[in-house]
């Protein structure tokens, strides 16, 4: 695939899969559009970047996802068309169900998923004008498998495969694919950033995600992933790809083993 032709708009891009994703696409001389909400760490990246004058900062915050549709709005005045959006923001949790409160499953709701779809919903009326568009969803695997810990960030996840589906199948026809990234552990910010029962950041490094696959590969992978129109993809290690495969085939030897498995 030629990216020197493509418009990408890369959400979560300070950090991250975002980061090594912006660069990856860098290089291979793509216009893009990064977003997060700081914008400091936004002209960072950009200036990184091989062809940094092909790069447009747009700051947003998913959370606030009623304000989303007037960023793309003004985005179009911008740039003709997006040809691929890439919904990688979000954020993760590290707390039991029974000590967290409900403000916290709603704000990891309203960005993993409400952020999301409101992004998706504000970009697609110019990809069906063009009859062309290709819509990316960072997953993960937890988006299949429910995991101790992360309850809210698990059903977030779990929601975007039902919504994007959906949307898969509604807009085939004009020439729109959707592809579902996910991934295991990588080796990023997200349990540092993770939210706890109360609402505040974890702060510390969980050993399987220190110990996951770096950002850089992940990048490569997703950007393979693209350009072979795949609808799902899991880029996992040996024990998330078993647990998916127990998911499936052994749903209750799945179970015991989640109850003595070390998630962090």
């Amino acid at each position: 695939m030629d990216f020197e032709n493509k418009t990408i708009w890369i959400t979560g891009a300070s950090s991250g899969i975002g980061e090594a994703l912006v660069y990856a696409f860098a290089e291979k001389g793509a216009e893009i559009i990064i977003s997060a909400r700081r914008e400091k760490e936004l002209e960072r990246v950009k200036s990184n970047c091989k062809h940094s004058d092909r790069i447009i900062v747009e700051p947003i915050d998913l959370e606030n996802y009623t304000a989303l549709k007037e960023h793309a709005d003004k985005l179009f005045e911008k740039v003709d068309k997006i040809d691929i959006l890439i919904n990688n923001g979000g954020i993760s949790q590290r707390s039991l169900v029974k000590d967290t409160g409900l403000e916290v499953d709603k704000r990891i709701m309203d960005i993993n998923y409400f952020g999301t779809v409101a992004l998706t919903k504000a970009v697609l009326p110019n990809m069906l004008k063009n009859k062309n568009g290709h819509i990316v969803v960072i997953s993960s695997v937890t988006g299949k498998i429910g995991v101790p810990l992360r309850s809210a960030y698990a059903a977030s996840k779990h929601a975007l495969h039902g919504f994007f589906d959906t949307l898969r199948f509604e807009v085939w026809k004009e020439n729109i694919a959707v592809t579902l990234v996910c991934p295991g552990f990588i080796r990023t910010n997200v349990s540092m950033n993770a939210l706890t029962a109360n609402g505040t950041a974890q702060n510390t490094m969980d050993d399987a995600t220190d110990k996951g696959m770096e950002p850089s590969e992940l990048a490569q992978k997703i950007i393979k992933a693209i350009e072979n129109k795949k609808e799902e993809v899991y880029f996992a290690g040996s024990k998330e790809s078993l647990g998916l495969y127990l998911k499936r085939f052994a749903p209750a030897l799945l179970s015991r083993m989640m109850r003595k498995a070390k998630v962090t």
